[in-house]
């Protein structure tokens, strides 16, 4: 397992944002490193947990608990051969692209050492948006997207430190539940009937899952 890409986004003005000032940071590029990484701030005020990299919608991304987004090689190379067309590391807007993980089934709450100083936490899945769709540009890909079920994973930071590409990538950590990120995305997308599963997670699933989790029980009296 390692971190096969270090990808890194600037701003750049798009038509297809919804983000006011039009600027989006998801066409993220590939960089040797080495590139700082810490919890940039909560929510709303931090945007990304990699030093130079640039979230500018901070309203939905960015923040503690989506510091850094993660995708596997195995996962692009999959829609590769459905799209019929080449996808780049850091063309899924992603800071991490993996080899040999599986991260759509990683469960919320695992940990990742990278390199040798750096810990990451597992959190949530990507929700797809209108500017994710603007820049693969592919009709309906809000939809394909979630039907597909492999969203890649958000994750916090845990332990500070530097990272390169090519960094050997080490599962340190798994807790004891089976809530893994595919089964968060359906439930907060499409089955929302899992909801009340995703609070065996505890504390290291993302706020937002566990209020929606919450929400949903205390509607449902279960």
């Amino acid at each position: 397992m390692k971190l096969l890409s270090l990808n890194l986004g600037r701003p750049e003005p798009v038509p297809y944002t919804d983000q006011p000032q039009g600027l989006t940071g998801i066409d993220k590029q590939p960089v040797d490193g080495p590139v700082r990484v810490a919890a940039p701030g909560p929510k709303g005020v931090g945007g990304s947990g990699l030093a130079g990299d640039a979230v500018c919608e901070l309203r939905h991304h960015g923040g503690d608990d989506q510091a850094v987004y993660a995708v596997a090689r195995e996962d692009l190379d999959d829609w590769e051969r459905e799209l019929g067309r080449p996808l780049r590391n850091g063309s899924f807007g992603e800071n991490l692209t993996t080899e040999g993980v599986d991260v759509s089934g990683a469960l919320i709450g695992e940990r990742w050492r990278i390199g040798p100083e750096v810990v990451l936490e597992v959190t949530s899945g990507r929700i797809p948006c209108v500017t994710f769709q603007g820049h693969l540009g592919e009709k309906g890909w809000v939809k394909r997207f979630t039907r597909k079920g492999a969203p890649g994973a958000y994750l916090r930071v845990i332990e500070p430190g530097e990272i390169r590409a090519g960094d050997r990538l080490e599962i340190v950590h798994r807790p004891d539940h089976d809530v893994t990120v595919a089964l968060q995305f359906r439930a907060v997308t499409t089955e929302r009937e899992l909801l009340p599963r995703l609070l065996a997670a505890g504390e290291a699933l993302h706020p937002e899952g566990r209020k929606a989790a919450r929400a949903y029980m205390e509607k449902h009296g279960s």
